[in-house]
């Protein structure tokens, strides 16, 4: 191999690696994808504001957009305290406009891994497509568990963000938040 040959190998190697999020090849990690009928700016604003939140996830939510800051999503915002939805976790990285990644729990119906505190990572990004079209790319990983437990919540959630972001797509496509005593 030449030395102009070996160089442009190492050139197109260091691009792919550059091209894909090394968390995206996690194993069991989640991969989701759709877009929406919205400007970025807006997309943005339904992940990262509590007011957001509320349009298509769920009927309440507390998001502060800092590291650390909140980010709990409540489903059942009348339940007592631990059975509400995603509760006590945070904000763990963004980039504005672009990502945000943030702690996820298990959900109720797996109390075992749910009362063990285990979370998993959800990455959201968002992309501009044109000026009222969004590429939204939502990945769960950091799995920390084996078993049949973790694998039914990983089901549980293939399912779940489809749901989600269809939710999200939904709501823009109608121009107004979704009313969650209907869904």
């Amino acid at each position: 191999m030449t030395r102009l040959a070996a160089l442009a190998a190492v050139a197109a190697l260091v691009a792919l690696a550059l091209s894909a999020p090394a968390w995206a090849d996690r194993p069991r990690a989640l991969r989701k994808e759709v877009v929406v009928a919205a400007p970025a700016a807006d997309v943005w604003a339904a992940w990262t504001t509590s007011a957001g939140i509320q349009t298509f996830f769920a009927p309440r939510a507390e998001v502060e957009l800092r590291r650390g800051g909140a980010f709990e999503i409540w489903f059942a915002p009348d339940a007592p305290p631990g059975l509400r939805g995603a509760e006590g976790l945070h904000v763990l990285s963004f980039v504005p406009g672009e990502m945000i990644s943030f702690e996820w729990s298990a959900p109720p119906d797996f109390p075992e891994i749910r009362k063990r505190g285990a979370s998993s990572t959800v990455v959201v990004q968002i992309a501009r497509l044109g000026p009222r079209s969004t590429r939204v790319v939502l990945h769960q990983l950091d799995w920390a568990g084996e078993g049949r437990d973790w694998e039914g919540m990983r089901t549980y959630f293939d399912r779940a963000w489809d749901i989600v972001l269809g939710r999200l797509q939904k709501r823009f496509a109608q121009g107004r938040p979704l009313d969650f005593s209907k869904l």
